[in-house]
């Protein structure tokens, strides 16, 4: 790979402590052991230096997965996280998508590699595999990352067995449960509204982890905000997932 210098575009604080290396940093920061520099790395290609989502991806992985966060004075990965969405003013959800994303390209690297797997193929299909690979033949799934859309292949990825499979999501009274375990046990003393609107919300994230999809939850002001912010979120993953 061709090794390139550009301008540190981020002059903003990272973490107590820490300074970010002046100049310029190496395009192959998604393969470095320094925290600082792979940090960096990420920063640009957020400002759309070279924009890679999979090399971000992978970025954010390796610095999970060798615990980095802690050379830049951060307790925990989603507190990395949490700085870095706020610096870079970034969809958290986004930016978890990307790590997803990084930590399925280095489960799956040699059958990735082997269909020549790149960005141009669409990384957002990526954290699908896992689901994919329980109901189709491996090498099926990894032809199909390729050459199928995002949309095509979340489909795909759900099996033929999907519409018909059974929730494993139960509400007997004030608990939840997922298959045999209790997950939530709402108070008694709730009034019934309250309780139906905590039993519903539960209800929701236990569905998109069962479908393997992200759950965003947001604050509104009151349903008429709702109302309007629910066609323009629909019309936006339209337009997404359309991609």
């Amino acid at each position: 790979m061709k090794t390139e210098t550009i301008p540190n575009l981020y002059d903003g604080p990272r973490a107590p402590g820490k300074k970010l290396p002046s100049g310029g940093f190496n395009l192959d920061f998604a393969a470095s052991d320094d925290a600082s520099e792979i940090d960096t790395g990420i920063l640009e290609a957020i400002k759309g230096v070279r924009l890679s989502i999979l090399a971000m991806g992978i970025a954010l992985a390796r610095f999970k997965k060798k615990n980095m966060y802690i050379d830049m004075n951060f307790r925990s990965m989603n507190d990395y996280l949490v700085s870095l969405c706020d610096d870079m003013q970034v969809d958290r959800v986004t930016a978890h998508n990307w790590l997803y994303i990084g930590e399925a390209w280095i489960k799956y690297q040699r059958e990735l590699e082997r269909v020549e797997f790149s960005d141009a193929d669409g990384p957002t299909k990526l954290p699908y595999v896992a689901r994919a690979l329980e109901s189709h033949e491996k090498k099926e799934v990894f032809r199909k990352v390729k050459e199928l859309s995002l949309r095509a292949f979340k489909e795909y990825s759900k099996g033929e067995s999907a519409s018909v499979k059974p929730s494993i999501i139960k509400v007997r009274g004030n608990k939840i449960y997922i298959g045999r375990k209790l997950a939530v046990t709402l108070a008694k003393e709730l009034d019934p509204k309250t309780a139906k609107y905590l039993t519903d919300i539960n209800i929701k994230a236990g569905e998109a982890l069962e479908a393997g999809e992200v759950l965003y939850s947001t604050r509104l002001y009151d349903l008429d905000e709702l109302r309007r912010f629910e066609r323009r979120a629909e019309k936006l993953k339209r337009e997404m997932r359309s991609k």
